[in-house]
């Protein structure tokens, strides 16, 4: 949960007067709700970070099919896709014409209605730079490139220093009071990064239902170790780590309850989201959303880190683990998640940004598979999206062309997009001031262009 200067308490007062309402008095704090009267009101937004864990192969996700397609198979020899293989985009965008791994056809359809949009080789940047500079060691470029840990946690916001908060969870802090609420900043799972602010730690949403609290069920308040628990995390020690202990507890009981409620209101949506943990998260987020928009919930931001899509080898294929196979998951996935969000009304409300630690090698490696990247192609889908375009510069894809930072020419893309400005741009949508982007994005201060084209006028 996002807190303001003071403590989770003080937060919890000020939103009361603000409109919010305890459900139930025995479960406290824990049933807090937001008024009909505030629902009605309120604008609705939210970002979902979809993070592909192990740096998702974007050449093979967005390929070019004009000329410079021959660049790119003589460049990528067994591991380019045929192209007769693609699924065509309409029209030209970056001064290109584009097709997506095969694999990528449900997600097709959305780029045709200008939902979906791409974004061409962005990553990690303290500073805009080429790819000559970057061979010559002649600009700063972000530490431990290659490096997935720490790529990941600077995708998300890291910025090599005593600070482990991510650019989300610094710009919910630094929102309007009136758009912030419980359960502002969310992981799915342990790694948090990207929604971790510097005075207040993420909500965990597990898959499956927050109620349950090992033999405890949230769900029935009254009871008596329901209560008991409660009496526990609202205690006082004279140990000031025991007290943290308590403090993290409390919310971390807060939240459940906050969650369990919202489950209990939610329904499953039709769409086939597969059978995996990928379709599963989404389905439930899919299912939850409009309940945190009934009530009265105004900014929210998800993240959600699957996959392994560290593809040294065996990158093409039928295995649970190629790429080919995690892309379908991921399309399938996220289109039933899209079509759920129309259905319920929350189409142009929501946006979700795939992203991933790096992009790889345009040559293979040895084991028909890529090596570590630099720059990288995303998506970003919503009816807040301007879709159906490329975002930014598409990299020369010739071994040792411009655009190539190694010193082998082996194709490591400097990015020419920052995920800074990717960053800025969403959280702009979300509420943040233009005036405050420097304290969410340090790095941002050396570009002149703080944000992309990426969304709707």
């Amino acid at each position: 949960m996002i807190a303001p200067l003071g403590s989770r308490r003080g937060f919890l007062r000020s939103s009361l007067a603000r409109g919010l309402t305890v459900l139930g008095g025995s479960a406290g704090l824990g049933a807090l709700t937001l008024s009909p009267s505030a629902a009605q009101a309120s604008d609705y937004r939210a970002l979902l970070v979809l993070f592909l864990t192990g740096g998702n192969d974007g050449h093979n996700t967005l390929v070019p099919t004009d000329a410079a397609y021959n660049d790119y198979q003589r460049a990528r020899t067994n591991l380019a896709l045929s192209k007769a293989s693609l699924v065509a985009l309409p029209g030209t965008s970056a001064g290109r014409s584009f097709g997506l791994h095969p694999a990528l056809a449900a997600l097709a359809p959305l780029y045709t209605q200008q939902r979906l949009a791409w974004i061409a080789n962005a990553g990690v940047l303290i500073r805009p730079c080429t790819g000559q500079e970057v061979r010559n060691n002649a600009v700063v470029i972000p530490p431990f490139l290659g490096s997935h840990s720490d790529q990941v946690l600077m995708n998300q916001g890291w910025t090599a220093d005593v600070d482990l908060s991510g650019w989300a969870g610094r710009g919910m802090e630094l929102l309007a009071p009136t758009l912030r609420n419980p359960l502002g900043a969310v992981t799915f799972s342990n790694n948090r990064t990207l929604v971790q602010g510097r005075r207040s730690a993420p909500s965990f949403m597990p898959m499956g239902t927050a109620a349950n609290w090992g033999s405890v069920n949230l769900n029935n308040p009254e009871r008596a170790e329901v209560q008991a628990l409660r009496r526990i995390a609202r205690g006082q020690a004279h140990n000031r780590y025991a007290n943290e202990y308590l403090r993290t507890l409390e919310q971390s009981l807060d939240d459940s309850f906050l969650l369990a409620r919202a489950e209990q209101q939610s329904r499953s949506p039709s769409q086939d989201f597969g059978g995996n943990m990928l379709g599963q998260s989404l389905r439930q987020l899919a299912g939850m959303l409009p309940v945190f928009k009934a009530q009265g919930y105004r900014r929210q931001v998800f993240l959600l880190q699957w996959g392994d899509f560290d593809t040294h080898a065996t990158q093409r294929g039928s295995g649970a683990f190629t790429q080919d196979t995690q892309l379908a998951q991921v399309a399938q996935a996220v289109a039933a998640f899209d079509a759920a969000l129309r259905e319920s009304g929350l189409g142009d409300n929501v946006i979700t940004l795939m992203h991933s630690d790096f992009g790889r090698t345009v040559r293979p490696s040895s084991g028909g598979g890529s090596e570590h990247g630099w720059g990288n192609h995303l998506f970003a889908l919503g009816g807040a999206v301007a879709g159906g375009q490329v975002v930014g510069t598409y990299p020369d894809l010739t071994l040792g062309g411009r655009d190539d930072g190694d010193p082998q020419s082996n194709g490591r893309h400097v990015p020419t997009t920052s995920s800074d400005q990717i960053g800025a741009t969403l959280m702009q949508w979300l509420g943040l001031p233009a005036s405050q982007f420097h304290d969410v994005f340090p790095w941002l201060v050396n570009f002149s262009q703080k944000t992309i084209p990426l969304l709707r006028a």
